[in-house]
């Protein structure tokens, strides 16, 4: 099933002499119908305001998805709109921003839709750096089809699929982003709103593919599993916001900090064994070389380290749309003809009388 909405039809245009006029109210649209708590309720209004302050007016937008819980998210924003096939979505993103260079495409997927049966778009999207802002719910879990495990639920995770425990190994979004040689990775926490409306207009701002990994709860089917961050006591202590240009600092009072230690990281605590504040790694989002960005895409509470937070990657490259659309352009200039008219008459022409 494929759903198209134009918002020329329910989007009552304004007249504004600045972009940023817009509010949030320009891009509401429908009753979200999700579960009470759903994290998509906290994602669709960070959306919304993201896209206020970003002020790109809703008729130069379009919001597309798959098939799942938070790919109903394109019915509650006033932009050009449409909900595609399962695991879909960035094939579709990919011709909606090839053939319309100036329209601002945001994709959003679930970690099902977009990592199982999507799996083979997401990183090809990543791989030819296709200018999309790509947006990954991730709550680990199948919330849609009631229950069942996903690409990224752990090992061992019990669910309607797997009743006695799952035996495979998780995607982690960011190896996966990583991998493909995605220049662009962020993550925030659905109910951290400030957060989330950082790293989607700083994925609007990044020209090329960009993910964002938003972690949230299914209340129903998996709900806690990303507890440990999921208020903001817990991302005092469980969490560190990486910033460009900044120390890799955390906790309550920003007491520990980040090391490097042979190849890997090491969490310190500053002031303790000679430990200065000049000793903690300095974070840049933009170096070439993913090594530490990696290392700090993949950290993780169960190995001691808090969950980074922000924009961790965050590197410029040519990309896909623009060199099919120059190349275009190239061929076109070296034809003698341009239209299908002067195709015909580049042949010989004669006339029935």
């Amino acid at each position: 099933m494929i759903v198209v909405r134009s918002i020329h039809e329910s989007y009552n245009k304004k007249e504004k002499s600045k972009m940023s006029e817009y509010t949030e109210k320009d891009f509401k649209k429908g009753q979200p119908r999700w579960c009470p708590g759903c994290g998509d309720h906290f994602f669709l209004v960070s959306f919304q305001k993201a896209m206020a302050e970003i002020g790109i007016p809703p008729h130069q937008t379009a919001v597309i998805s798959g098939i799942g819980c938070s790919s109903r998210l394109p019915y509650y924003v006033n932009t050009y709109a449409m909900q595609t096939i399962h695991g879909r979505a960035a094939a579709i993103a990919t011709g909606a921003k090839v053939v319309n260079p100036e329209l601002a495409v945001w994709q959003v997927s679930g970690d099902g839709d977009g990592l199982a049966i999507g799996g083979n778009h997401f990183i090809h999207a990543m791989r030819r750096n296709i200018n999309l802002n790509m947006i990954l719910l991730n709550n680990r879990i199948y919330g849609l089809t009631k229950g069942q495990y996903s690409p990224t639920s752990p090992r061992g995770f019990v669910s309607k699929s797997t009743p006695f425990g799952s035996v495979e190994d998780p995607f982690r979004p960011a190896e996966l982003c990583f991998g493909a040689r995605g220049k662009f990775f962020a993550r925030s926490v659905a109910t951290d709103a400030q957060e989330t409306i950082n790293i989607l207009k700083a994925a609007n701002s990044h020209k090329g593919a960009a993910v964002c990994e938003i972690l949230q709860n299914c209340v129903i089917f998996n709900d806690g599993c990303h507890n440990s961050i999921y208020n903001k006591e817990g991302r005092s202590k469980n969490a560190i916001y990486v910033r460009q240009g900044q120390p890799l600092v955390f906790g309550e009072n920003n007491e520990y900090g980040l090391v490097q230690e042979g190849f890997g990281l090491k969490v310190v605590k500053i002031g303790e064994n000679g430990v200065k504040l000049e000793d903690i790694l300095i974070h840049d989002a933009h170096c070439v070389d993913d090594t530490l960005q990696l290392k700090l895409a993949m950290m993780d509470n169960e190995h001691g380290f808090p969950v980074a937070l922000g924009v961790i990657r965050d590197v410029e490259a040519p990309t896909y749309d623009e060199a099919v659309n120059a190349q275009i352009e190239e061929v076109k200039g070296k034809k003698p003809y341009h239209n299908f008219m002067e195709l015909l008459e580049t042949n010989d022409i004669w006339e029935v009388q």
